[in-house]
């Protein structure tokens, strides 16, 4: 994506924590094609080394291998750092099921690693990951960031505690901060395998390998798909922001439209039969229901849109043809 209309200083240096993820890296990405100085943090835990493989070269752009984990580590990265957009996490609802207490230790405990590190250093603003899954039961169509409900596993548990951390640093320390919550991110450089692949890239990886895909319930569960280039325009509007109304709060990230499973396999089958016809016939199955999944969610974006300005370019029609056409391209 290119930001440059975004009037971001190319003079920022600029650490991306998990900058070797699928969110990081397009942040890292747009960063450099903008010339500003950027450091990208990460174990590569989940992220991977290929998507930052063609930044390694350029002088503007440092990888540091470390853990969030290791407040040394935190503290290394930060130095002579202006903004921080930290992304490094461990996602996925059933991953934090499994095991609580590594999503607790990386999503808590590096998080707060990470704002106390920025605080020494002086950083001039914190832009975090946070999540929809902070939504938890509210019942509310579609989400206010004001009305939250009762998280429904623990890694919404986490991606809460981040936001009352982050007001916390605000207010005892004078940190600035902006929480993002992010819902149903997807695009290039997304990992359709493991164990917890989001499911756009999954249900891509299955239909191009002639499989069916295989849907949680009866499909009418509904997500806000909100396509990488929107949530790249979130991040760098949360840095130029020169609004005091649009700091030390949060914001949801996405387009502000719902589509439910049913529909999203449609779409993919429809996009991916441009390049091989028999996807077209490709059947779904149904499984059970998903321990700790929120039936429905549907973001509003009038906050963003007021305060920082946020205009999404990329329904989920206009992403998933871009997604597709690198997911052919690059995992065919």
């Amino acid at each position: 994506m290119d930001i440059r209309g975004l009037n971001l200083n190319s003079d920022y240096h600029i650490l991306v924590t998990g900058g070797a993820g699928f969110i990081g890296s397009n942040l890292c990405e747009a960063l450099i094609k903008n010339g500003n100085k950027v450091t990208c943090l990460d174990n590569f835990a989940t992220g991977h080394k290929k998507n930052i493989q063609h930044l390694l070269s350029n002088p503007n752009f440092t990888l540091k291998e470390g853990d969030i984990r290791n407040i040394e580590d935190c503290k290394d990265a930060c130095k002579t750092v202006d903004y921080v957009l930290h992304q490094a996490a461990l996602g996925s609802v059933p991953r934090s099921i499994n095991d609580p207490i590594t999503s607790n230790e990386v999503n808590v405990g590096g998080f707060l690693n990470m704002l106390v590190a920025s605080k020494d250093s002086n950083v001039k603003r914190f832009v975090y990951a946070a999540s929809s899954s902070t939504y938890g039961d509210s019942e509310s169509m579609p989400k206010v960031e004001d009305v939250i409900g009762k998280p429904l596993s623990p890694y919404a548990i986490t991606k809460y505690v981040n936001e009352l951390y982050a007001d916390i640093f605000n207010k005892v320390y004078g940190l600035e901060t902006i929480g993002l919550r992010y819902f149903n991110v997807f695009g290039r450089k997304q990992d359709p395998n493991g164990a917890y692949a989001a499911v756009i890239p999954k249900f891509v990886m299955t239909l191009m390998n002639h499989e069916s895909p295989n849907i949680n319930g009866d499909g009418t569960y509904s997500r806000d798909f909100t396509y990488i280039d929107n949530v790249i325009e979130m991040n760098v509007r949360s840095i130029v922001s020169n609004n005091n109304k649009a700091i030390n709060t949060v914001y949801n990230t996405a387009y502000g439209e719902r589509t439910n499973l049913n529909e999203l396999v449609a779409l993919l089958k429809k996009y991916l039969s441009n390049f091989d016809p028999e996807i077209s016939n490709i059947e779904v199955t149904y499984g059970p229901i998903r321990k700790g999944d929120v039936p429905h969610s549907l973001a509003s974006i009038e906050k963003a849109r007021t305060l920082l300005g946020y205009n999404p370019q990329y329904s989920i029609e206009a992403g998933l043809k871009e997604a597709v056409d690198w997911y052919w391209e690059n995992l065919k």
